[in-house]
């Protein structure tokens, strides 16, 4: 990726709803030869796809809970009941698997702790863990979905 690359994402991350005219002036290209480059940056998979971010808590998702997981498991069907498992249930928005002490980190989002609850009953029925502790958050300081382009 070049520079003007990297400006044209830049500005998409922020808002990728901004008119191809607004950001091909921004970084001094006509509009045709800046959607050409828009489309080859999506072609690549560099622009995975374009979203619009909800406010959770307009939606009533006032609660956000971050779950450790560990499993004595680790095996192909265990890992296959645990993914289709998370896949399934639209409360878990973010699923990593880790290295180190913890297995898995989940990010939920709901309304409430009862909410919670059924989310937390849905999940152990589906696969056996070792641990699961679940932290909830009382504020968010940071909260992004623009990457950083040094690296590209």
């Amino acid at each position: 990726m070049d520079p003007t690359d990297k400006a044209i994402l830049a500005i998409l991350q922020r808002d990728s709803a901004t008119p191809v005219s607004e950001i091909a002036e921004s970084v001094g290209l006509s509009a045709t030869p800046c959607w050409r480059r828009i489309k080859k940056l999506e072609e690549e998979g560099v622009i995975q796809r374009r979203v619009a971010l909800a406010d959770p808590a307009a939606l009533n998702l006032s609660l956000t809970a971050i779950i450790s997981v560990k499993t004595a498991q680790h095996n192909e069907a265990w890992l296959k009941r645990f993914a289709d498992a998370v896949q399934r249930i639209p409360e878990i928005v973010e699923v990593h698997r880790m290295s180190g002490e913890v297995d898995y980190m989940l990010k939920v989002v709901v309304p409430d702790m009862a909410h919670y609850d059924r989310v937390y009953k849905r999940l152990i029925a589906t696969a056996e863990f070792s641990d699961f502790t679940s932290t909830f958050s009382m504020e968010v300081l940071k909260q992004t979905t623009e990457l950083p382009l040094d690296y590209a």
